[in-house]
């Protein structure tokens, strides 16, 4: 399974790219339906509201006062984290179901508006940042929804910047055109990584060439391989010793050494890196045991990312001792 988070600043046409990929077959799981689906009226999760919050939250017809409850927590951290803990392990439950039923070898995308803000990026194969400067969301949001330019202004100022939605970037897509040019931006995404990057997964095998799809290598790759390499590694592993850019290999291409104590650790380490999209090369696949065992192997397994647009190369070998 190709898992992507997509997202982008409220105007910026992130809906539109989920629809193309949807289009294309990918499974979309939205964050914010979910949301509201965990929060139905019949729910455990409305239930729980209410028992926090009074029944003061609830519409004549018993479905939930969204503005009423806004009003509650808006201002108070205290009664904000009640509710997020009432709703996000719901949440959590619901977005694991939808993805393992899409299937092993499904693209699974899950627009979630908050990623950013919520430093969600590692747990993603990629991370999609749909983008349109601040003054073309706020007229959209004026003309496109007939939302308030006060508003509209306060809900872009509330949402993380541009700065840091670029560094959880892999894929940046500028909507600053016309919707078509953002459709179509989002096919040449499918056509040059998406789709081969899902049938490397498939068939368990590294990408054979880089093509560099999308936006190319930036000052904030090396940060976002670490974090994604350390979310899925766990505590398999003692350390990441680099992630350096291969200064033979070209831009956009990363040289990582992963210490690992044992063999079997090693064996561990190998197993979660082939989920996050990094495997051995067929011809050289060895058990990973033998070749980090001192004495007996060359002291490394080589790992390569399935990522057509990723040229990363992982050296599994024994920590030093002494």
């Amino acid at each position: 399974m190709l898992r992507l988070g997509l997202t982008g600043g409220i105007g910026s046409g992130k809906s539109t790219a989920a629809r193309r990929l949807a289009e294309h077959g990918a499974v979309v799981v939205d964050a914010d339906r979910l949301a509201r689906e965990v929060v139905e009226p019949g729910t455990a999760g409305l239930a729980a509201v209410v028992a926090a919050f009074g029944p003061g939250v609830l519409t004549p017809d018993g479905a939930l006062d969204r503005p009423a409850l806004g009003r509650l927590v808006f201002g108070d951290d205290g009664a904000r984290l009640l509710l997020n803990g009432i709703l996000h392990p719901r949440i959590a439950t619901l977005t694991a179901e939808r993805m393992a039923a899409a299937g092993p070898d499904a693209v699974v995308v899950h627009d979630v508006p908050l990623l950013v803000e919520n430093r969600l990026g590692p747990a993603y194969h990629l991370v999609l940042v749909v983008h349109a400067e601040a003054g073309e969301r706020i007229r959209r949001l004026v003309a496109d929804r007939g939302m308030p330019e006060e508003d509209a202004r306060a809900r872009v100022a509330a949402q993380a910047d541009d700065d840091a939605r670029r560094a959880a970037a892999d894929v940046w897509l500028d909507n600053s055109g016309s919707p078509q040019d953002l459709v179509d931006a989002v096919d040449r995404l499918w056509d040059d990584r998406l789709a081969p990057y899902t049938e490397n997964l498939r068939r368990h095998r590294p990408a054979g060439h880089v093509v560099h799809a999308g936006r190319g290598a930036d000052e904030a790759a090396p940060a976002r391989l670490r974090g994604r390499l350390r979310h899925v590694l766990g505590d398999a592993g003692r350390t990441l010793e680099r992630a350096d850019p291969d200064p033979g290999a070209g831009a956009g291409r990363w040289d990582v050494v992963l210490a690992v104590r044992d063999a079997e650790e090693a064996r561990t380490a190998v197993a979660r890196l082939a989920d996050a999209g990094f495997l051995p090369d067929p011809a050289d696949a060895a058990d990973p045991a033998d070749a980090v065992d001192a004495g007996t192997g060359p002291g490394e397994v080589l790992l390569r990312s399935a990522d057509p647009g990723l040229g990363a190369v992982l050296h599994v070998r024994p920590a030093p001792t002494g």
